[in-house]
């Protein structure tokens, strides 16, 4: 399966096999940067077979209405820049999933993450029909949250030793957006 979303400077698009050099890459080069804001690394994380085997499970999720996992590669170079992943599909009367988002560090301070969102979160409201989208932050992550102020969340209080992130439990600003034109389709 293929989904490809397009903004002026970059292709959003789903995991797909063959490109976990690219994944692995990425990774690689930004950990120390990224380890204040993730989760402890699996074993086997810097692998092909991980980032296959992850592919493979981006694709049966969104196959199967449960996430939307998006690569985010720059037009003029074709270089992964970054992921958006939404992800915890509810549907029934909620109707929400979580953002959760990263871009490499050469990257920050030109707009692309908020380009690519406005563009994935346009997907998830206009095509998959959300009406909520849940996206959290540690409090001293500043530029994760003024992307967040920037495409309409609303902040709705801090959340204690939410998730364990470093290796340790760290709390979140909560937020969410509401999609305002959302449609009962029942």
């Amino acid at each position: 399966m293929t989904l490809q979303l397009e903004t002026k400077r970059m292709i959003l698009t789903l995991p797909s096999v063959g490109s976990e050099d690219q994944i692995v890459e990425f990774y690689k080069e930004n950990e120390n940067f990224l380890a204040p804001w993730d989760p402890k690394k699996p074993d086997g994380f810097y692998t092909q077979e991980f980032w296959r085997e992850k592919n493979l499970q981006a694709i049966r999720e969104f196959e199967n209405q449960k996430s939307l996992r998006l690569n985010i590669f720059l037009k003029s170079s074709n270089e992964l820049i970054g992921m958006a992943n939404f992800t915890g599909f509810e549907r029934g009367p909620f109707q929400c999933c979580r953002l959760g988002y990263k871009l490499g560090q050469k990257f920050e301070g030109q707009g692309l993450m908020t380009e690519a969102l406005e563009e994935s979160i346009r997907y998830i409201f206009d095509e998959l029909n959300f009406h909520r989208i849940e996206a959290n932050y540690i409090p001293s992550n500043e530029r994760s949250g003024n992307v967040l102020k920037r495409l309409g969340f609303t902040e709705h209080g801090v959340a204690e030793n939410y998730l364990l992130i470093a290796g340790k439990w760290q709390d979140h600003v909560l937020t969410s957006k509401t999609n305002a034109s959302w449609k009962d389709l029942n």
